[in-house]
């Protein structure tokens, strides 16, 4: 008695979390798979923007750019009132250089901000554009807050809790039943395919998925999420980036980027990434660089008036919270974990598909079997035990 008892509730166990499953699947599904989507494409935005930005035969220049004549093209590009907010390095020489220029902000409204490329050979203007108007910077807008600026990254990280939860009782789902593992990893667990490529994706997907979605609802309330770290392990005092209220850089530097680039570069085994022109309460620029044999970038200070060189050395929380956005982002974390994070954007689409071939299909041998019983008379047949992940 006792062992019918146990199985009885098992199953309804089982029929609780199958319906969670299911209803979370497709009712969410026009909201996941884009959410999903986006952040697919967003995984190789820079390598898409550094391939369409790039001349045709573009060759690494002879010596370095002239940064000085870089600054002066962009913010006449730019026009009145836009100031140089930083200057960004990729790795590959013939790539050219970005420069982001902060601009006035009308009533009420976000400063306008323009990425000026920069030709590395004679420093002239290839394009300059708002990056929130281009492609990509509307996608980094969407999967941030749907472009709801109020309340939509509430809603992403609602998406993702959604999507952590079908991770998981996708699994519990999937587990196979008395120890049958060697069923579990079986192709034809199903006659039709759907179903088989539902199972075999969704568990081979949902380890990965679940790290991506956790990740997801921290950055989704970063201010919460940091209250949380910093409560766990020592974080530095959250400053904004760029200067103070509204991104603010100092007016005037005593020293040129330039320079700044110069003393950057010199420090041994290290290539500049990034140069952040200082803000008015620290008074130091900020420099990324990528060391050889090191996957975190190194950040080092300098300050403008000393030109004193200072290196950054993250706490156990900054680190913690820069591991949490980069395995989101799959960046600084190779190439393999990058192509699963890629992977992982495309599959809610397929599980989502799949999903609902399952569920229509049972609807129908559902009501195939009432109509049968009916006919013959007989008493219906539960079939209640139908996964809609089976």
């Amino acid at each position: 008695m006792p062992t019918a008892t146990s199985t009885h509730q098992r199953g309804s166990l089982k029929r609780l979390w199958r319906n969670i499953h299911l209803w979370l699947g497709i009712g969410l599904f026009v909201l996941l798979v884009p959410v999903a989507l986006s952040g697919a494409l967003l995984v190789y935005h820079d390598d898409i923007g550094e391939f369409m930005s790039t001349p045709s035969g573009a060759v690494a220049p002879s010596k370095p750019t002239d940064l000085t004549l870089a600054i002066a093209n962009a913010r006449k590009a730019a026009g009145d009132g836009f100031t140089p907010m930083s200057i960004s390095f990729p790795e590959d020489n013939r790539v050219p250089l970005t420069i982001a220029l902060r601009g006035p902000a009308a009533k009420g409204e976000r400063p306008v901000r323009l990425t000026a490329t920069i030709d590395r050979h004679d420093a002239h203007v290839l394009s300059i554009v708002n990056f929130r108007d281009t492609f990509f910077g509307f996608l980094h807008v969407f999967h941030e807050n749907l472009t709801i600026p109020d309340y939509g990254r509430s809603i992403v990280g609602w998406t993702g809790v959604a999507m952590l939860t079908l991770a998981l009782t996708g699994l519990y789902l999937w587990w196979p039943r008395h120890g049958q593992w060697s069923r579990a990893f079986v192709w034809r667990r199903s006659p039709a395919t759907s179903s088989n490529l539902h199972y075999m994706t969704g568990f081979w997907i949902c380890f990965p998925l679940a790290l991506i979605s956790l990740t997801g609802i921290y950055l989704a309330w970063p201010q919460q999420g940091r209250e949380l770290l910093s409560s766990l392990a020592p974080m530095t005092p959250q400053q904004q980036r760029g200067g103070g209220p509204g991104g603010q850089v100092m007016a005037n530097t005593a020293r040129s980027p330039a320079e700044i680039f110069a003393t950057a570069a010199a420090r041994p085994n290290s290539a500049v990434d990034a140069i952040f022109y200082p803000n008015p309460q620290t008074g130091a620029w900020r420099v990324r660089l990528h060391e050889d044999g090191k996957a975190e970038p190194v950040t080092i200070m300098i300050n403008d008036r000393s030109g004193e060189v200072s290196v950054v050395q993250p706490l156990s929380g900054d680190r913690t919270a820069s591991w949490i956005r980069w395995l989101h982002e799959g960046s600084h974390s190779g190439e393999v974990w990058r192509f699963v994070v890629f992977l992982s954007g495309i599959m809610p689409t397929v599980l989502g598909i799949t999903g609902i071939l399952v569920w229509l299909r049972q609807r129908r041998q559902r009501a195939l079997m009432k109509r049968t019983n009916a006919g013959a008379g007989a008493k219906p047949v539960p079939v209640g035990d139908a996964a809609p992940a089976e």
